[in-house]
């Protein structure tokens, strides 16, 4: 089995250890842990709990053959939920969610840490919660934590001012604000907030469609790794970093995938819609991947998109210039 093989079977959620141990030769570390094994105990890591688009895959109402395979992978228990992720310190028996999607009842079932389903029966499962804009699929999961959830108290929400105040000024997350549910906690951009014995985050203004707040993407670092987390952006040639000098100081990064190609909408254009195309992110990567500087993974796929096929030729295209496509139970060490 060769490398692009290898990287298929990754992406499609294949248990690793039964691919033969020369086939994942090259890849990186960080991608050859199974679902069950886990970074080491005592090592801070993401977790990736999500990788489709706010509404989902398949997605309300659409009976093509993408979102019927979406359907199926749920059947067999391997199914895509919204973009998502969990940082968590084993160690220190902390966990933080990162954006809280319509899917978050079982996405976070996915996390298999022994003591973060003691903390959940406490009532009180996540340390904070990361938030990276007022979009559907990334802050709407907040409403099963208040009062016909889970319950929780006083759980901080880290997000920018403008994102806090859409929180507290709007119901029903105003409701849990003064229940004391959660706390909009707001950090300031661009510099580095310690958040846990051995996390740091930073937050990177983005350019989106902001019409209730404002984007950030996340960058986590941990005592080995840095990870940024940026699953929605309009256009990198709009966003005032470099994309491949910013990747490159980087060790990985989970960026927005949404559409493969312009057509996928009919009835629809990206000017409703406006995302970078997987090809331009690829095209503007390339370099850094060759050279095995940064692990470039793809998050964030619509239900349109045909990369979520792991036997269509868009996914082998991907595949053959060696970036992934992420997949719920990845792990990524910090």
């Amino acid at each position: 089995m060769n490398r692009r093989d290898a990287l298929r079977l990754m992406s499609a959620g294949a248990i690793l250890p039964a691919v033969p141990g020369g086939a994942l030769a090259g890849l990186p570390r960080s991608l050859v842990q199974p679902v069950g094994a886990g970074a080491p105990r005592a090592d801070p890591y993401a977790f990736v709990l999500g990788t489709a688009q706010d509404a989902g895959f398949p997605q309300v109402g659409c009976y093509t053959d993408l979102c019927e395979l979406g359907r199926e992978l749920h059947a067999r228990g391997e199914g895509r939920y919204v973009s998502s992720l969990a940082v968590i310190d084993p160690d220190a028996d902390a966990y933080f969610l990162v954006d809280a999607t319509p899917d978050i009842t079982r996405q976070i079932d996915l996390i298999d840490e022994p003591g973060f389903r003691v903390r959940a029966a406490e009532r009180r499962p996540f340390d904070g919660i990361f938030l990276t804009h007022a979009h559907i699929g990334h802050y709407t999961g907040l409403a099963v934590l208040g009062n016909e959830g889970i319950g929780v108290s006083d759980t901080p929400v880290y997000c920018t001012a403008a994102m806090a105040d859409f929180l507290a000024s709007n119901e029903p997350w105003a409701f849990m604000v003064r229940q004391g549910r959660i706390v909009p906690t707001p950090l300031a951009t661009d510099v580095w907030h310690r958040v846990g014995d051995r996390l740091e985050v930073q937050l990177w203004p983005v350019p989106h469609r902001d019409e209730f707040a404002d984007t950030v993407g996340f960058v986590f670092r941990g005592p080995s790794r840095t990870l940024l987390f940026l699953p929605d952006i309009d256009d990198w040639r709009a966003w005032e970093r470099d994309l491949a000098t910013t990747v490159t100081a980087l060790d990985v990064a989970l960026l927005d995938a949404s559409f493969w190609s312009l057509d996928e909408l009919p009835g629809r254009t990206i000017d409703d819609l406006p995302h970078p195309l997987i090809g331009q992110t690829m095209d503007r990567l390339q370099d850094v991947v060759d050279r095995g500087e940064t692990e470039v993974v793809l998050t964030h796929l619509n239900n349109s998109n045909p990369a979520l096929d792991p036997d269509g030729p868009e996914r082998a295209e991907i595949d053959r210039r060696g970036f992934v496509v992420a997949r719920e139970g990845m792990r990524f060490g910090l």
